[in-house]
């Protein structure tokens, strides 16, 4: 018999497809503020927002940043490093990412297909994501992929980031599970697996990059529908 009873999923890269989503929406505001006369050539708009993007997450990780600074200023480092130096644009295009991004619906391949799948077959099913919470309940409505979870455990209402214990802590508290009973399954080896790991939580690696790790992990998977074979 399966021990599991509860199972938590992140969300972005998980079952969100951040990298085709965040590139629509880039792509967006790149056409509606007519930023080829800074930057060029779309590419490079996207490669550098990134760049800005991914550090500024890693120092919000680390609580070095807030979350409004970390909004608006991935986009003001990448205007000014074209040589545009507008704190008023990069707020302009902080306000509408966060408007546009959640609209985006690109899902993983048999993200749906499984998490009916688990849950007709009676498993609890929640979020455990470190996305602010007016984008991600946003994401999962729009995706249609609310009516699957029962909790949306977010950094923000839990007072701490993956992969600190204090947000598994309070996952558990608010669901009611326990770790011996839950599994976490997530794309990130630092955050989602080394995180739950830490709090005694089973993991399953969604690797559908096929990195190379010596990570340990419980499971691992390249696709979402490999669960079914796990659950």
């Amino acid at each position: 018999m399966n021990k599991y009873t509860h199972i938590f999923f992140d969300l972005d890269r998980t079952l969100w497809d951040f990298n085709k989503n965040s590139e629509a929406s880039l792509n967006l505001l790149y056409r509606d503020y007519q930023l080829q006369s800074t930057f060029g050539s779309f590419l490079f708009f996207k490669s550098r927002f990134e760049y800005h993007n991914g550090k500024l997450w890693n120092a919000y990780y680390q609580d070095r940043i807030k979350k409004e600074v970390l909004m608006y200023r991935r986009f003001y480092l990448t205007l000014k490093e074209a040589g545009k130096d507008n704190l008023e644009l990069a707020k302009d295009l902080s306000a509408d990412f966060i408007e546009i991004s959640p609209l985006q619906t690109r899902t993983f391949p048999h993200a749906h297909e499984t998490l009916s799948y688990l849950k007709k077959k009676g498993y609890n099913l929640h979020i455990i994501t470190n996305g602010f919470n007016e984008v991600q309940s946003k994401k999962l409505a729009n995706c249609k992929l609310d009516s699957y979870f029962t909790h949306l455990i977010t950094s923000e209402n839990a007072g701490a980031n993956k992969p600190s214990k204090l947000i598994f802590d309070y996952a558990m508290q608010q669901t009611g599970a326990k770790p011996n009973n839950s599994i976490m399954v997530g794309d990130d080896l630092k955050t989602d697996i080394a995180g739950a790991r830490s709090s005694h939580i089973d993991q399953i690696y969604f690797n559908n990059l096929n990195i190379k790790h010596n990570s340990d992990i419980t499971y691992e998977i390249n696709d979402l529908i490999e669960l079914k074979t796990i659950l």
